[in-house]
């Protein structure tokens, strides 16, 4: 399906990546990773098409549709999320507007009997047979189920694009692309904005979709669970190899101590050669031998190491004094945006040296109490910080709090202290930016880099209570496993928000589930909040089976007479519908014969015509009826 032979690209003279060659076809899922900078969304947009390498070609089959979830999207205002979604839809957007505008001419003309008239005719049914073709009675349907499984609710489909944050935004064009049916599909950091029941449903979406999907991630358990092909881009060269990233990971470090073995043996053989061709060297006699063993070591391949870019953050984060026993106290927190209500009556004690997770849905709040916690704005109730608390605020959005205009060494110069000013230049070098990068400017730098700088920046501050918000976003994976294991390491207080299961595990000796304006406690980590929730789940569905098994066992117990009564008039109701509908859809499946069979006997008889869009019609309407009283059903 796609085949990419000796591409390679250069900045500046050096090579990005050079002669990378693979194939991938219908059911690879491919993890392409790598650190920040490597090429990985280089390589994506050249597989899209947005970007030419410097050599090396890439070749498709024939009409192979290619979708590319990019980091920067642009949306036409004026539309609802509905309408935003329905552009995945362009074709049959385009026959359902054809089929109206016939329509319209049908009603409105009355020259029946003319050709020009049984032409429209023909032209609706073709219409409408590519309509039902392309799925134009399934696209609505489809397209609520993905806006559902991204985590949108019902009531806000029909609100403006343009009323939503970015991430938002970001899962609508990601709903696009997972409802336009491409073989070939690019995701750029697909779960950045995604909130953690959002990215396992998305997991299960990607694990049975039939074509190519190449996803760049730094998000590992995600990788994991829907990959199982990795590609990583290291040094320039490509890794390829049939299993997910984990797996890789361990294969990978199987194979380079093989090779460093296997070079460790041909270094000694090579040695003892050299040795003997010295000796032999020194004696006339022997000299023939001498160049023939000469000729011999010329002719050895030598073996090579796979490289590794094994450079890495050195963080710490030392706890500038010892706080109170209580380091946050919050009482009756509220907070409304508009008529829109945030958190209602939140309290919440946090005790010296706990280690949080706040989780839940985008939109439910958990950004919302930090921010409330380090005061950037006003609420309702009281946040009180203990004795001697310094809290130290990472924010989600913390990279665009930098100055794009001035270069890494001013930016730490300009919030360093008199007592720690000397040491910025060996912090940002532990923080990978060394020897001339330190002059860069904040804008040149990747989502990563700002990431990195950001956190570097934070430690320039006197800290016992940490407060992080999303801190992994951009950052590779050799970086979250350092940043994780620096927290792990903090003996300090520290509440954290994020999405990344991974990253959170023994992280968190407790849990909030941030959810309907209010917080729920889980005494564990990430993997125990996960177990209860699907057990809570479960307990629901059995639940409800219990009601409904309930119900049918014993009416008179739980519904009232007039109930009992209007039930079962709908299900009469429903019951003679469906027999309508069957009938119907024999009818026009008899009439659709009879047009292919003897089209030429039918094509001037409107009548004939006219019947039979009347027997659509009627069909659309029966299945709106259907709807509509299979939903009073449900309800009652």
């Amino acid at each position: 399906m796609l085949n990419i032979h000796n591409l390679s690209v250069s900045f500046g003279g050096t090579y990005l990546f050079e002669e990378v060659t693979f194939r991938m076809g219908a059911g690879d899922r491919v993890g392409l990773v790598g650190k920040n900078g490597a090429g990985k969304s280089t390589m994506l947009k050249i597989l899209a098409g947005d970007f030419k390498p410097d050599s090396g070609q890439i070749a498709t089959e024939k009409e192979v549709r290619i979708g590319f979830l990019r980091q920067d999207i642009d949306f036409e205002g004026g539309r609802t999320v509905l309408e935003e979604a329905y552009q995945a839809f362009k074709e049959i957007k385009l026959y359902e507007a054809k089929i109206e505008e016939i329509n319209h001419q049908l009603v409105t003309r009355t020259d029946y009997e003319s050709e020009a008239y049984s032409e429209l005719i023909q032209q609706l049914s073709d219409y409408q047979h590519q309509y039902e073709i392309h799925g134009g009675y399934n696209y609505v349907g489809d397209t609520e189920k993905i806006l559902l499984g991204l985590g949108f609710k019902r009531d806000v489909f029909e609100n403006q694009t343009e009323t939503f944050s970015g991430g938002w935004r970001m899962r609508i064009e990601l709903a696009k692309l997972l409802l336009q049916n491409n073989d070939i599909l690019l995701l750029d950091e697909p779960t950045n904005h995604l909130d953690i029941e959002s990215i396992i449903w998305l997991e299960s979406f990607l694990r049975n979709y039939p074509g190519v999907v190449v996803i760049v991630s730094h998000d590992k358990m995600f990788l994991d669970n829907v990959t199982n092909r990795t590609i990583e881009i290291s040094l320039g060269k490509a890794y390829d190899f049939n299993k997910p990233y984990s797996q890789y990971l361990e294969l990978r470090h199987e194979i380079r101590e093989k090779q460093l073995a296997t070079q460790k043996n041909q270094a000694k053989k090579i040695e003892e050669t050299e040795k003997l061709i010295e000796k032999f060297r020194a004696k006339a006699s022997k000299a023939s031998m001498a160049q023939s063993l000469i000729k011999k070591l010329d002719k050895v391949e030598r073996i090579e190491v796979d490289e590794d870019d094994n450079s890495v953050m050195n963080i710490s984060f030392p706890v500038s004094k010892v706080p109170g026993r209580v380091v946050i106290e919050a009482e009756h927190v509220t907070k409304a945006y508009g008529d829109k209500t945030i958190l209602k009556d939140i309290s919440l004690l946090v005790e010296r040296g706990s280690k949080i997770a706040f989780v839940g849905q985008n939109g439910q709040g958990k950004s919302t109490f930090i921010k409330a916690i380090v005061n950037e704005f006003e609420y309702e109730g009281e946040i009180k910080l203990g004795h001697n608390v310094q809290v130290g605020y990472f924010a989600q959005n913390q990279a665009e709090y930098l100055d794009g205009e001035i270069t890494l060494l001013q930016t730490m110069e300009d919030a360093a202290t008199d007592t720690n000013r000397a040491k910025v230049r060996d912090m940002l070098g532990s923080f990978l930016f060394r020897g001339d990068d330190v002059e860069k400017k904040v804008k040149v730098l990747s989502g990563g880099e700002r990431n990195r700088l950001a956190l570097c920046k934070l430690l320039l501050q006197p800290i016992n209570v940490l407060v992080m918000d999303e801190p992994t976003n951009h950052l590779d994976i050799k970086s979250k496993n350092v940043l994780k294991a620096a927290l792990q390491k903090y003996e300090g207080t520290l509440l954290l928000v994020s999405h990344d299961r991974d990253f959170l595990q023994d992280m968190s000796n407790l849990v909030y589930e941030f959810k309907d304006q209010k917080i729920k406690e889980y005494l564990g980590d990430i993997n125990y909040f996960l177990e209860q929730r699907n057990l809570e789940n479960m307990r629901e569905v059995e639940k409800k089976d219990i009601e409904k098994k309930e119900v049918s066992a014993n009416n008179n117990s739980k519904a009232s007479y007039e109930d009992q009564k209007k039930n079962k008039s709908l299900l009469n109701r429903l019951s003679k519908i469906e027999s309508q509908i069957k009938q119907l859809e024999i009818d026009i499946q008899n009439d659709d014969k009879e047009l292919a069979s003897n089209y030429d006997k039918h094509a001037e008889n409107a009548a004939f015509f006219t019947a039979y869009n009347k027997k659509k019609a009627e069909l659309d309407k029966l299945l709106e009826d259907w709807e509509v009283v299979q939903e009073e059903i449900d309800n009652l």
